[in-house]
């Protein structure tokens, strides 16, 4: 069996009602936790003399920072 209610002058059968506040629900859960969009860390230039120093500086810095 279904109840009506009268919302803004119309019928709105109960079942109506659920799966909207359900799906209200499960959207805001799902917009809340996928966060925004990460932004660019602007690192400054590496003066490193060999590839393997830039390597360790990149190591260093990204494991602290």
């Amino acid at each position: 069996m279904v109840n009506y209610y009268n919302i803004a002058g119309r019928k709105i059968g109960s079942h109506h009602l659920a799966m909207g506040i359900l799906g209200g629900l499960f959207g805001g859960i799902y917009l809340a936790s996928s966060g925004g969009s990460k932004k660019q860390v602007q690192t400054p230039p590496i003066n490193a003399g060999s590839k393997d120093e830039e390597k360790f500086i990149q190591y260093v810095y990204f494991s602290i920072g």
